[in-house]
């Protein structure tokens, strides 16, 4: 027994060891890197331009080091020579010379390099030291409160994603590039452009004209769709969707803050099989109807459209989740309705208007590394009902609510104006308006402005070209069993299927 008991405890000892140095660890450091980066600055007058964008003074784990790098760069700011008698005297100026040992460790430190032939080599093992110090300051505080029973799970989610980003982001820094590789990527484009039939070099839209304005959605653009409510903001990226997926095949994202899935997929029944909206939420429909739902229906099937209806959505959960669709679905835009209902929980803000402006910049620099249109619906504030004639209820950039920055931001904002809505009925011309919406390209960054006429349907939720026209009568014949035999499994008009927290593919 006692020699079964002497092994037992010779298996754990290592065990109680191991533990003894996980919580003995030092720190990520390179002191001596440190002290080479700073000499190396102090002698070589372009220096510190090759470490700038790579090394700020936290970046340095010597507090001394850090007094030492800021006194330098406060220096690089106003232009001014580095060397060790310009470093001396701004930390004199800054109370902080004896801090840091004073003149003579200052000259130390060019003593222990010879040139900075490696300083920009050397930054970086720096700052990769920084990074993970900070993941290591980062998980300790996450598990902290991981423990703490009184923490919500879901904060906690939401605050170690919003720490992680803002981690990520200040690390990670995009090279320069020479411009050759860019002219052959843009003539590419021109090419493949020019091979198509309608020269469109983005995503067709199915809406004629406003493609022939655009040139189609373009990569990396943010485009502000926006309107006062019942304009039919969700109904024209709905009809847009489907266009995209259906007719081109086109995978589209759609995030709705506001609606379920079921509704939008509802609408989209509507939208597609050309149904009232009452009737399909009674059921009561008409044998021609019932026909004509499952006959048009199939267009739907199968179609590469995506929606998830988390409400509250935050820019970092959209950022997880938009980087998962482009990876496995492939998916070449994302809507999202309506920016306004978004949030930047896990960061502090002093304002609304400061949090929208966080949310409208996330959003491209998402469309940026995603490298694909982001169409964001925004609501627009009452200035537009207090103006009088004709004119002025139509939208102006100054009417985007709550933030200024959406409108820096975007590349593209477009206006849904329905004159119709506000009994305008003729236009000057005495040319009918009834059922026709105007969409207005206010600002358009890489391209031209205008205006492009739309119908609108508002019984079908849908907008189309202008020139289209197509209806389904009780008198056509359509072949079905929908009322005769139950459909079989993943076939026929079934109910769709969610719980909110995911994608839910047609």
């Amino acid at each position: 027994m006692a020699e079964t008991n002497n092994r037992n405890q010779g298996k754990r000892k290592p065990k109680e060891n191991n533990l003894l140095s996980d919580i003995g660890k030092v720190q990520p450091q390179a002191r001596e890197l440190e002290e080479a980066i700073l000499g190396a600055l102090m002698l070589e007058k372009d220096a510190y331009s090759l470490v700038s964008d790579i090394l700020k003074p936290d970046s340095f784990y010597d507090t001394i080091h850090q007094i030492i790098y800021r006194a330098i760069v406060d220096l690089a700011v106003r232009q001014a020579p580095i060397d060790i008698l310009t470093v001396v005297e701004q930390l004199k100026k800054d109370g902080e010379l004896e801090s840091v040992g004073g003149p003579v460790y200052i000259a130390q430190l060019t003593e222990k390099v010879a040139s900075a032939a490696h300083i920009e080599f050397h930054a970086r093992i720096i700052a990769q030291k920084y990074l993970a110090r900070e993941l290591i300051s980062f998980s300790s505080l996450i598990t902290n409160k991981a423990f703490d029973e009184t923490s919500d799970v879901d904060d906690l989610m939401q605050e170690a994603e919003s720490k992680l980003f803002e981690i990520s982001q200040g690390n990670v820094k995009k090279d320069v590039t020479q411009i050759n590789p860019v002219i052959k990527e843009a003539l590419d484009l021109l090419q493949i452009a020019a091979n198509r039939p309608e020269g469109l070099s983005g995503l067709q839209t199915g809406f004629t004209p406003l493609d022939k304005i655009t040139s189609g959605w373009q990569n990396s653009d943010l485009v502000i769709i926006a309107a006062r409510p019942a304009m039919g903001k969700t109904a024209f990226v709905l009809s847009m969707a489907k266009n995209m997926a259906v007719s081109y095949g086109y995978p589209v994202a759609l995030f709705s803050l506001e609606m379920s899935n079921i509704q939008l997929v509802n609408r989209l029944i509507v939208n597609t099989c050309e149904i009232p909206g009452e009737k399909i939420k009674s059921g009561q429909l008409l044998p021609y109807e019932w026909e004509q739902l499952d006959f048009k229906i199939k267009e739907l099937y199968d179609a590469p459209l995506y929606i998830d209806d988390t409400p509250s959505l935050s820019v970092f959960e959209l950022r997880t989740k938009a980087r998962r669709l482009v990876r496995e679905h492939g998916v070449k835009m994302i809507i999202i309705d309506y920016l306004q209902l978004m949030n930047a929980s896990g960061m502090n803000y002093g304002s609304r208007e400061q949090e929208v402006s966080m949310i409208s910049r996330s959003l491209k620099g998402l469309a940026k590394e995603l490298n694909i249109p982001i169409i964001a619906l925004s609501q627009l504030n009452r200035g537009v009902e207090g103006r009088s004639g004709p004119e002025g209820k139509r939208p102006q950039l100054s009417d985007l609510r709550e933030s200024g920055a959406i409108e820096q931001d975007a590349d593209m904002v477009c206006f849904i104006h329905r004159p119709e809505y506000y009994k305008i009925l003729e236009d000057d011309k005495g040319n009918s308006l009834i059922g026709l919406a105007e969409i207005i390209i206010a600002k358009h960054r890489n391209g031209a402005t205008g205006d492009v006429w739309l119908r609108f349907k508002s019984e079908f939720a849908r907008f189309q070209n202008v020139d289209d026209d197509y209806n389904f009568g009780a008198g056509q014949n359509f072949t079905s069993k929908i009322n005769t035999d139950p459909p079989a499994s993943g076939q026929g008009f079934q109910p769709m299927q969610g719980t909110g927290n995911d994608f839910v593919p047609f």
